[in-house]
């Protein structure tokens, strides 16, 4: 194939990359100086500087309702303590009759009796990280250094992502819908927390998918949720987002993306080559939708192209049209109550943070955090201040529910906000 043709198809490659981070197409891009050789060797010199990605827990698979193999991990808390005496009839909260009830049938059936009065202990709380699109669980390295042996935690991939199958129904030409991340999560859950209580944590499409999981599961939540965090996401309206465009080329985007990302998802070969040839047009697309400042650690902003590039064109192309069909609003109310944050970086172009705000007005009983400066991948951006949000989340969860914490979770609870 002739050079210009293989440029133009690494441009659109480039594009698409726009669209996997969540930006848009048509942004100016500065030709750069440095020898495409050269950038070639400093992107593999990044590679090899930080060991963003590598961390790993047990390995297991759920099964989704449509046969996809679902990839998730498990990260084991180290002991914790003991939980506390079971508090008396007056402090013990919502559901403790059914819970009781529960484990007296439970014990019946295992010829282990319960005496009258007596609480069956409280499970620790499991979190469980749902990662945003075009990305995979390996996004949430920062949180996972820090809180790895101090909460039980679940990492998983969404369907087409990462290490989960290729989604079966999308395989056979369906679609791609919010509301199927959300029964995906709880195929996750079944097989990964079959007991005690759960932390839902959403980044992006991820949030998208805990609300989902909240619209179809209600009652799940309100045995079993203890907690959420919703991070750079939205509850609907996402057809109104400029992406940081001028309104004519906002509204010109929208028109054509659709229609572009299915022509180029039918041609998925041609334009992974391309965009493997313009790699190197990245860094500055990244930087510019993904990050708010201008600091970023250069192995960072790698990682995250990294991230973004593991994912094919026609995942990219199938998980698109569902955004602008997102609508959970109304869902939120299932999550009402509960111990909660929701956080967004106060740049972030993709999911504005005023997505957040709403999604707040609606859960007046969570924390909403707003980082100045950060972007959308905010958990990348500034780790240190969304970990100690997350610690902070689980340890109040935890208490809520009477869970054991581990001591060094509780600590870093308490680390002030940078």
């Amino acid at each position: 194939m002739p050079e210009r043709t293989w440029e133009k198809a690494g441009l659109v490659g480039a594009a698409i990359g726009v669209v996997a981070a969540g930006a848009a197409a048509g942004v100016a891009i500065e030709r750069v100086t440095v020898g495409r050789g050269m950038r070639r060797r400093a992107r593999l010199a990044l590679d090899t500087s930080g060991p963003y990605g590598t961390l790993r827990g047990a390995p297991g698979t759920a099964v989704a309702e449509d046969g996809t193999e679902l990839y998730y991990e498990i990260e084991e808390a180290d002991a914790p303590p003991p939980p506390p005496a079971p508090e008396p009839p007056h402090k013990r909260g919502r559901g403790w009759l059914r819970r009781q009830s529960q484990a007296k049938a439970k014990a019946k059936g295992s010829g282990k009796g319960i005496e009258e009065g007596e609480e069956k202990p409280v499970l620790p709380v499991t979190a469980v990280f749902c990662h945003g699109y075009c990305l995979n669980q390996d996004a949430w390295h920062f949180q996972r250094s820090a809180l790895r042996g101090s909460v039980r935690a679940v990492y998983w991939d969404q369907r087409s992502h990462g290490r989960s199958e290729r989604g079966r129904d999308q395989a056979g030409g369906g679609p791609a819908t919010i509301d199927q991340l959300g029964r995906d999560l709880k195929a996750v859950l079944d097989a990964a927390v079959p007991e005690g209580p759960v932390i839902l944590v959403g980044h992006s499409m991820g949030g998208m998918t805990v609300m989902a999981f909240a619209d179809q599961f209600p009652e799940y939540v309100k045995e079993r949720v203890a907690g959420f965090a919703l991070i750079s996401t939205s509850a609907g309206k996402l057809a109104a987002v400029t992406l940081g465009l001028p309104a004519v080329g906002a509204r010109a985007f929208r028109a054509l993306a659709p229609g572009v990302l299915k022509l180029l998802g039918s041609q998925a070969d041609l334009v992974e080559r391309g965009r493997r040839a313009t790699a190197d047009l990245f860094t500055g697309i990244i930087k510019r939708y993904s990050f708010g400042s201008d600091d970023i650690d250069p192995a960072v902003e790698r990682f995250a192209e990294r991230l973004i590039e593991s994912t094919p064109i026609d995942v990219v192309a199938e998980f698109y049209p569902a955004f602008t069909e997102h609508e959970k609003a109304e869902a939120l109310a299932v999550l009402d109550g509960l111990p909660g944050v929701v956080l967004a970086g106060d740049k972030d172009l993709l999911t504005p943070s005023g997505h957040s705000a709403e999604i707040a007005e609606k859960l007046p009983g969570a924390e909403l955090i707003v980082v100045p400066g950060a972007g959308h991948l905010v958990l990348l951006e500034q780790p240190a201040l969304v970990n100690t949000a997350l610690a902070r989340l689980i340890v109040s969860a935890a208490d809520a529910v009477r869970a054991p914490v581990t001591p060094w979770l509780r600590a870093m609870a308490t680390v002030p906000d940078a």
